[in-house]
């Protein structure tokens, strides 16, 4: 099955699968069972972060359930969490298709989705429905703001999606890195990230994070370090996609919008070697895992939590199992008895 999605246009075979695993999240019985086999229940596996209790280090990430509609399959798959978004406060189309392609040679994918989805009111309502299961399964809420709205009014799209949505969240990631939405990455820069920032945690007292761009100097980023840090947030995801084409051999290479999976395995490791040293701000590592090996490099380097999207594209249904039954073997083959063993508490 997983082989024959790839013989559909990427983005058909994606809205084939989410249909198929938001009808699976709603039923119960057919959900809960199969979770039996699926999930690795293991304490050593559990991570403490952001005030949450993880069952596993490994979350879906943001852009793979934009509208939170298989929330209960993500569970049911094996991962700690998930990550729904980006959301905006009104509904929007994104920009004309084709705008998803698989780069098959470079195990990468290219997307220039633009922030398609149904709006924050309609994933509240998933949200509140997922909440009443009861399954102790952390879920972040990735927020942007809408194409329309001038840089200028950002933090009103921001403030108004967070408002709906804050009652069903366990943590909120303002996304201000998408390549896809023209102006965004400006939000990055100082004077409008310190507004920004200023604006939104007052906002709410749950988890606040920031997403950044591969494609920001080690300056930028420190410069948002602090900014975070001034404004009280709790942690910082890294990486979004890269507008970077580095040594790709896919004829598709030159599609324009976001690069992920595999080639950017490299940039992702040297931002989040370059954030280790960090104090007060918890690291959420994501861009070119595609195995046990890569989550557990990201947690020695001080990663708490670890995502995923294109490795599971390519990796199928199976993935989060294999990685987190190989995370255990080599946690083993390194005397690591619990993850807890390998971080000091973030002050």
């Amino acid at each position: 099955m997983h082989r024959l999605l790839f013989t559909l246009d990427p983005e058909a075979a994606h809205e084939f699968t989410l249909g198929l695993l938001a009808l699976w999240s709603e039923r119960g019985p057919l959900l809960e069972v199969p979770a039996r086999l699926l999930r690795v229940e293991d304490p050593r596996l559990q991570v403490e972060a952001l005030g949450l209790r993880f069952p596993n280090p490994l979350g879906l990430a943001a852009g793979m359930d934009k509208d939170a509609r298989a929330l209960g399959a993500w569970w049911a798959l094996g991962f700690g969490f998930a990550e729904v978004g980006t959301l905006t406060p009104r509904a929007q189309e994104g920009n004309p298709r084709p705008r998803l392609f698989r780069l098959l040679e470079d195990r990468a994918l290219i997307n220039r989705m633009g922030f398609n989805n149904g709006g924050a009111e309609e994933a509240a309502r998933k949200l509140r429905r997922f909440r009443e299961r009861g399954l102790a399964f952390p879920v972040g809420v990735n927020l942007g703001k809408n194409r329309d709205t001038p840089l200028e009014r950002a933090a009103e799209d921001y403030l108004e999606a967070l408002r709906v949505l804050e009652p069903y969240g366990d943590y909120f990631v303002l996304n201000v890195s998408s390549p896809n939405t023209p102006g965004l990455r400006t939000l990055q820069e100082g004077p409008f990230l310190d507004e920004l920032l200023a604006r939104l945690r007052p906002a709410t007292r749950k988890p606040l994070l920031l997403k950044v761009a591969p494609d920001l100097t080690f300056e930028a980023l420190d410069q948002a370090v602090e900014l975070c840090l001034k404004h009280g947030l709790e942690g910082l995801v890294a990486v979004n996609t890269t507008l970077e084409r580095p040594n790709l051999k896919s004829p598709l290479a030159e599609e324009a919008g976001g690069l992920s999976g595999r080639p950017l395995k490299e940039r992702a490791l040297e931002v989040l070697r370059h954030l280790s040293g960090v104090e007060g701000l918890t690291l959420v590592s994501v861009g070119g895992v595609e195995g046990p090996e890569d989550v557990w490099e990201r947690l020695k380097l001080g990663a708490r939590l670890v995502q995923v999207y294109t490795g599971f594209v390519y990796g199928g249904p199976l993935f989060p199992r294999r990685v987190l039954k190989g995370l255990l073997k080599l946690m083993e083959a390194e005397g690591v008895g619990s993850l807890k063993e390998l971080w000091v508490p973030i002050r």
